[in-house]
């Protein structure tokens, strides 16, 4: 029992984090940002400039806000710009929203670190706190944006910072600034026109399924693509860090094999004599190779059962305080674009999936003493 509910405990711990990763991962990337879905004009993606944006209308609204699976479309105006302060300079990306329709996707107001968040009365800027911390500004400082407008003139802003972001992802924390709809669209010279509208999904809809679905309902001059589709680099790095896991995981079962087996071996060894006994007082092989797999099964499944209940209070601890790195190993995936934070994933399916693979081993394994018994020996078994 100890030997599978340790195999438990070690599948679902490996598991758990390996899927807690990828789930941060994704809702820091993906959903607090890019969203699920996205529709952009025809060749916007890949060529992210003005002159591929569209005109954003009620009738447009209503035909995506109405396609099953979509809960809300937050409009966003986006454009590469230069900030500075002073004498510094840097690259950043400043994406006009509507702040309550951006907060319902992709809760925006709850990376306010610092100050307060957009609104009608107080228009303003919000500044990624790296990138402020790169420009050398704080609250309430002034931050001057140039890009260049949708007719092709200069656009020149100065913005008052209202408040300040931190995000998961270093990446978006170092280079990213927010503007209200209206202030983005006059500071560009775009009126009433938009480059994306991030989607809102209902809790219990697919986005592949809602992708395919818009592709439909709208026609050739609008682009739908999914996050898999506008990140594919996150894609392939779940992809081969989800085979590797699989390698770990082979191997980890390997070694549990190899534990439950010669646990199971040894109760058949030392039980020999007691099984020779037994067929020559006249009880059948098949028998006592009934009650040997009988035993194994119990085994089994009281291991795994004690496994599920040691491992679920360390996935909950880790999912609640997850592992933090720090120092050269902190740089060293900041590099990558992600933080270097490890939470452990709650999912039922962790916990369904490993234990049922551990306990399906222990089960086959259970067959060799079983299948010992039946071809059993008797006199070598009563001979010391």
């Amino acid at each position: 029992m100890a030997s599978v509910a340790g195999a438990v405990v070690l599948a679902v711990l490996m598991a758990s984090l390996q899927k807690g990763v990828f789930e941060h991962l994704i809702k820091n990337v993906v959903s607090l940002y890019t969203g699920y879905v996205q529709v952009h004009a025809k060749g916007y993606w890949k060529e992210q400039v003005l002159e591929n944006s569209f005109e954003w209308t009620a009738d447009l609204n209503r035909r995506v806000s109405s396609r099953p699976g979509v809960a809300l479309a937050a409009p966003r105006l986006e454009a590469f710009a230069l900030a500075s302060s002073g004498e510094k300079t840097r690259g950043c990306l400043v994406v006009g929203v509507e702040p309550e329709q951006e907060d319902r996707i992709t809760a925006l107001r709850s990376k306010v670190a610092v100050g307060d968040f957009l609104s009608e009365d107080r228009p303003g800027i919000l500044v990624a706190g790296g990138l402020a911390e790169k420009l050398d500004l704080q609250l309430g400082d002034t931050l001057v944006l140039l890009s260049q407008g949708y007719y092709g003139s200069t656009a020149a802003g100065k913005y008052a910072i209202r408040g300040l972001l931190h995000f998961g992802s270093p990446e978006l924390n170092n280079s990213v600034a927010y503007l209200s709809l209206p202030q983005a669209q006059t500071w560009l010279d775009a009126p009433g026109r938009v480059t994306a509208l991030a989607l809102g999904l209902q809790e219990s809809a697919d986005p592949v399924a809602v992708t395919a679905d818009l592709r439909g309902a709208l026609d050739t001059a609008y682009e739908v693509m999914s996050w898999e589709d506008m990140m594919p680099d996150i894609v392939q790095h779940i992809q081969s860090d989800t085979i590797g896991m699989y390698i770990f995981l082979g191997v980890l079962y390997l070694v549990i094999a190899f534990g439950i087996f010669s646990t199971l071996l040894m109760m058949y060894v030392e039980r020999r004599r007691e099984f020779g006994m037994l067929v020559a007082l006249g009880m059948r092989k098949a028998r006592i190779a009934g009650m040997i797999l009988a035993e194994s099964v119990m085994l089994t499944m009281s291991g795994a059962a004690l496994g599920v209940l040691l491992s679920f209070p360390v996935i909950w601890y880790f999912a609640k305080y997850p592992l933090r790195f720090s120092g050269e190993i902190a740089k060293i995936y900041e590099k990558f674009g992600f933080e270097a934070v490890f939470p452990a994933s709650t999912n039922p399916a962790v916990f369904l999936i490993q234990t049922t693979t551990v306990l399906a081993l222990g089960l086959l394994l259970a067959l060799y003493p079983a299948w010992k018994v039946l071809k059993i020996n008797l006199l070598e078994s009563m001979r010391k």
